[in-house]
């Protein structure tokens, strides 16, 4: 009890000094819990969605995936003939059996051709108007569509392109583009987190979605009173056989939701490593605030153990305070974590998800983990400051407030270090040279740990040196304030280099990525200046989508093209020359002046080869790994045609950026064993134009599919090299915002350890006001020392930063990305971030030193 007692009274007589220690600690849980709370609203969304938009039992096509995507790369869903519902409605158990017709690959726009396709990324989803879809919408305004001139939107998708009763919208699909008026508007029982639907009737779907009628690709299938989904699907398979897929109304929820929780998984895992990341600086504060605190109260922890405390009894009232400190902080962080989910939810709905806060979940496990782990990191941060409190010794009441520093722990602290360190930068080396990516990924992760806690450990023998010479650079110029700003951030190197720890643990992630990202962009630029011979690139913009037949047509007819190449790709199952079997391995179709348009190197033959009827290209790794030579014959069956044997002509690089580990073969080839109805449609379309038509054959060739194909968008070298560089640049964004939390909480530990050390040199502060310091010279002293604190943080993070994704780099060479490209205007403009943010940091303790008033200073203890 006296030790509760004692520690309560301490928490509270410094409780000022403890709570930039608790907003981290706030900060690091509500970021936890938040980001649990938010991907646990996500997936009940989802699971509501799925489990109302099922029917009982639903019966498709084999080649149809789990999750509903039916599209395959003949542009069109595999399909049921619609006998198939005649005889699901014969099947006991049944009590009503109704064909849908749905696609996902699919473009929609409005009259103007701009696209209605969602801004999140997900769906756009064109069905037929059935019974399913009438018992979980309800229409809004307007009627269900009734011709083929009518088309039914979802409410969400209406409100946010603006879409009214008679507007005309286009349906564009590998049939054709099929035009209709808006006839009503449905909205959702239950949340539609963002895909945007489209209803036409049944016929109308059919023609537009498959190309003919009499075919459906899914049957949606009832149950009668008193039967189970699993008896129905039984009762369903034994009316049809196994010639199709039967799923109960759970399985395709299950499927659709292991679907999307594959995506939610990255997402959460992502934020919760950069909420550790947070966790990590955290614990420099609170290790910082305490060892000062411990520092500050040396004479009173002294006069405890005089009277009669033991040292179990101090080590323990320290450890108690930090527990509250655990407590207060997490258990404030539990409740900010629930509004940075509704936060999130108002995030992703201002980008097209749309989430319901009447969904919102917190299951108990959230606050009990953001407790738990705020608890628990605290208390461990704190372990090491009360240890040294309680080998505070009576006599301690007779010296001045301050430990003195143990020389033998700092060179064991030095020797550790430098081992950690030199370990690192030797794991790092093998990773750099070493001859497989999968290798030299672990050294590298090796590396980086052992790295980062070696420079850790070694941080105080590293300020000592590094802070010199920032003051002999930045400080001295200041004059005698400038020297009194250096010798204070000297006169602790274990509080400095602490301090400046937590904030290169951030920035060398921020210096490693954008290494890693400057050198991605600029060895893609480099391999297309080298590699691709063809002046535009044709693509669809969808994530899955294709080329149709139609619109390469129209590329062919633009004039000022001298040839055009198709690209696609199709699977097959390979047996190699070693009598393995290779399912699903993708292969490249494309027309032989591919050969021409991407420039492809080989180890042996000659890739134009590759493109003769019956022959076929394979990569390097891929012919060591099977035993394939020149001339060998590999038997490939087509998934959607006959089984062929085609003989190698080329065998490529592998340690390239484009055409990387790429199976290819000819158009012509694949034609002979793939009927014309099953042919996929072309991934993308290379185009080259006649000699001094470039311009003009860029600008006629948007002009050729502006209209009729706005799915589709044209790129010449320059775009395709700039959206590389714009997606690359909006990841990188991505994580440096998720980094920014770790950077704040770094920040609060430069702002808490210059206002506890103000509060330790009070009497030091008003003997030099009493001798002439001015405010100014007073608030300019601290702010120096601020600054050159922050400069040292970033010299180690950037410099380690660099080391790190200069490794990386060299993994990433093995796979074609042979450039190191340091973004030194990133960099520098991070280290002049860092000054600022240590003069920013300094603000509030310069300002409360200067007003301290200079008799109660110097009169202080």
């Amino acid at each position: 009890m006296t030790v509760l007692k004692t520690s309560m009274r301490n928490f509270l007589a410094h409780k000022g000094r403890m709570a930039l220690s608790a907003v981290a600690v706030l900060l690091s849980v509500a970021f936890v819990c938040g980001t649990l709370v938010f991907t646990d609203t996500m997936n009940t969304t989802f699971d509501k969605l799925f489990q109302a938009t099922s029917s009982d039992v639903q019966v498709s096509a084999k080649g149809s995936s789990d999750t509903g995507q039916t599209t395959s790369r003949t542009g069109k869903p595999p399909v049921l003939p619609a006998a198939v519902v005649g005889k699901v409605r014969t099947a006991q158990g049944v009590r009503s059996a109704e064909g849908t017709v749905f696609s996902t690959s699919v473009t929609v726009v409005d009259a103007d051709k701009d696209k209605l396709s969602p801004s999140s990324g997900a769906p756009t989803i064109v069905g037929s108007w059935n019974g399913n879809d009438a018992r979980t919408m309800k229409i809004t305004s307007g009627t269900a569509p009734r011709g083929p001139d009518q088309v039914m939107v979802d409410a969400d998708t209406a409100g946010k392109h603006h879409l009214r009763l008679g507007d005309e919208i286009g349906v564009i699909t590998a049939v054709g583009t099929h035009h209709a008026r808006v006839s009503g508007i449905a909205a959702f029982k239950v949340t539609n987190p963002g895909a945007a639907i489209f209803y036409l009737d049944t016929e109308t779907a059919q023609r537009t979605l498959v190309g003919r009628t009499g075919v459906y690709t899914d049957v949606n299938v009832t149950a009668a009173r008193g039967v189970t989904d699993a008896q129905l699907k039984q009762n369903v398979l034994a009316a049809l056989g196994h010639d199709y897929k039967v799923q109960t109304a759970k399985e395709v929820a299950d499927a659709n939701q292991k679907d999307v929780q594959s995506t939610l998984n990255v997402m959460k895992y992502a934020m919760l490593g950069f909420a550790g990341i947070a966790f990590l600086v955290g614990i420099f504060l609170i290790i910082n605030t305490f060892s000062m605190l411990v520092a500050q109260r040396t004479r009173e922890i002294g006069l405890m153990r005089a009277i009669g405390s033991s040292r179990k009894q101090v080590n323990r009232s320290v450890l108690v305070e930090a527990l509250l400190l655990g407590v207060i902080g997490s258990v404030l962080g539990v409740g900010a974590g629930v509004g940075i989910a509704v936060g999130l939810m108002k995030l992703m709905g201002r980008i097209g998800m749309h989430l319901s806060t009447d969904d919102l979940t917190v299951a108990w496990t959230t606050p009990a983990s953001g407790l738990l782990l705020g608890v628990v990191v605290t208390v461990l941060a704190a372990y090491l400051p009360a240890r040294r409190a309680g080998k505070v010794s009576p006599m301690a009441a007779l010296r001045d407030a301050g430990a003195p520093a143990d020389a033998r722990a700092g060179a064991v602290r030095a020797g550790l270090g430098l081992l950690l360190t030199a370990a690192g930068g030797w794991s790092l080396y093998v990773a750099a040279t070493a001859g497989q990516a999968k290798t030299g990924s672990g050294w590298l992760g090796i590396g980086v740990v052992l790295t980062l806690i070696g420079f850790v450990v070694i941080g105080p023998l590293l300020a000592g040196g590094l802070v010199r010479v920032l003051g002999a650079a930045l400080l001295r110029m200041f004059g005698p304030v400038g020297r009194m700003a250096e010798r204070n951030a000297l006169r602790n190197p274990r509080r400095t280099g602490a301090t400046g720890a937590a904030l290169m643990i951030g920035l060398a992630l921020v210096a490693c990525l954008s290494v890693v990202g400057s050198s991605m962009v600029a060895s893609a630029s480099d391999q297309l200046d080298k590699t691709v011979g063809a002046d535009f690139i044709v693509r669809s913009d969808q994530e899955d989508g294709l080329v149709a037949k139609q619109a390469v047509q129209a590329i062919k007819n633009t004039p000022g093209l001298e040839r055009v190449t198709e690209y696609k790709w199709t699977e097959a199952a390979f047996t190699t020359p070693d009598g393995k079997r290779l399912p699903n391995t993708t292969i490249m179709a494309v027309d032989p002046a591919y050969a021409t348009d991407v420039r492809t190197e080989t180890v042996a033959g000659e890739v134009k080869d590759a493109y003769r009827i019956d022959s076929m290209s394979v990569p390097e790794k891929f012919a060591k790994d099977h035993g394939v030579r020149l001339g060998s014959t590999i038997t490939v069956a087509y998934e959607d045609g006959r089984t062929a044997r085609l003989t190698v002509r080329a065998i490529t690089r592998s340690d390239t950026l484009i055409d990387s580990g790429a199976v290819y073969t000819s158009i012509a080839t694949l034609a002979k064993y793939v009927p014309a109805g099953r042919m996929p449609l072309d991934e993308m379309v290379l185009a080259t134009a006649e000699d001094g038509r470039q311009a003009a054959a860029y600008q006629a060739l948007k002009a050729a599919l502006h209209d009729d194909f706005p799915q589709l968008t044209v790129r010449d070298q320059t775009d395709y090299k700039q959206d590389l560089k714009d997606q690359i640049g909006q990841l990188l964004n991505m994580i440096y915002g998720l980094l920014a939390l770790a950077i704040i909480v770094a920040i609060l530990g430069v702002v808490n350890t210059l206002a506890l050390s103000v509060v330790e040199r009070t009497r030091e502060i008003g003997l030099m006001r009493a001798i002439g310091l001015s405010r100014r010279q007073l608030r300019s002293m601290i702010r120096l020392e601020s600054v050159v604190i922050a400069v040292f943080g970033a010299l180690l993070g950037l410099g380690l930063g660099m080391g790190w994704g200069a490794t990386a780099q060299k993994l990433l060479a093995l796979q074609g990305l042979k450039i190191l490209e340091i973004p030194w205007p990133t960099i520098t403009g991070v280290f002049i971030g860092s000054a600022f943010v240590g003069l920013f940091a300094a603000l509030v303790p310069a300002f409360r030193a200067a007003r301290m008033n200079v008799l109660n200073a110097i009169a202080t203890d």
